[in-house]
């Protein structure tokens, strides 16, 4: 594999439409938005969907979500321990745990290390992949919709088996992932220029085999992927200013979007570097 030499950038525009991209589990699993309405996706939720797009491309995973275990393991412990348990030394124990598992390589982790019987340590990687927060571009619009079950979940005398529910959902939104690659931890994990393709593919895929009843087939593409290469190790540019190339914002007279029409997408320039515009899936 061949050593990452320059930093990367990158920013991803997603498209949703009656879909729940993130719901917030101390709100009643109503999609996330902050106190002005704008819509919010974790970086924890795109890490998860990225691992899976890894996972799925061939790539070994360590945090593997339960419904996609491929090893029998049923903790993280258990597998660092299966894979990692006779190395020793905390340095050979991070470099090898880098080579087998993509995400740790990309992302960092922090495993449980044990140098002997009676010492117990941590053995921290930082990962040079990094992940902002999505947000939406403007504020979205959470519709609910009230919902019935007809069977009893439990049997039981004289129960209606009809339950009430609710289902909460964006009606449209278009959110912003920003992220960045920095070579100098690359350096140290191990993480290839092979590697940072795998994750545009993975960008580009993101949604591809995550339906779900929150999230149903069509209901969540990334529209657009842009990618710079700079032409050094530190960039030519900060981070901060080349996300700030891409600008979205709704079009004058609309409050409420219903698709892409309703947004104006402009892509400004930084000289002498080049950014590549993909279309997702």
């Amino acid at each position: 594999m061949s050593t990452l030499k320059n930093k990367i950038d990158f920013v991803a525009l997603v498209a949703v439409y009656m879909a729940n991209p993130n719901g917030d589990p101390l709100n009643g699993n109503r999609p996330r938005t902050d106190y002005e309405g704008f819509g919010e996706i974790s970086d924890v939720c795109i890490k998860r969907k990225l691992r899976n797009r890894m996972q799925d491309m061939g790539n070994e995973i360590f945090v593997q979500s339960e419904d996609r275990c491929q090893d029998g393991c049923k903790s993280l412990s258990d597998r660092a321990k299966a894979a990692l348990g006779k190395i020793k030394d905390r340095e050979e124990y991070a470099k090898a745990a880098c080579e087998k598992w993509m995400d740790v390589r990309s992302f960092g982790q922090v495993f449980a290390f044990k140098s002997n019987e009676k010492e117990g340590v941590s053995v921290g990687v930082r990962g040079p992949v990094s992940i902002h927060q999505a947000v939406s571009v403007s504020p979205v619009e959470v519709r609910s919709m009230q919902i019935t079950k007809s069977v009893n979940g439990e049997t039981a005398e004289k129960k209606d088996p009809s339950t009430m529910g609710s289902k909460h959902f964006v009606h449209y939104g278009l959110y912003k992932i920003k992220g960045s690659i920095n070579v100098q931890l690359a350096q140290k994990t191990g993480f290839s220029y092979e590697d940072a393709q795998t994750v545009k593919e993975c960008l580009r895929t993101l949604f591809a085999n995550d339906a779900s009843a929150a999230r149903p087939d069509g209901s969540m593409e990334i529209y657009k992927l842009y990618w710079w290469e700079h032409n050094s190790e530190i960039g030519q540019y900060s981070s901060a200013s080349v996300h700030r190339l891409v600008q979205a914002s709704l079009k004058e007279g609309v409050v409420v979007p219903s698709g892409m029409e309703d947004y104006e997408i402009s892509l400004q320039t930084l000289p002498e570097l080049e950014c590549e515009v993909i279309d997702g899936i």
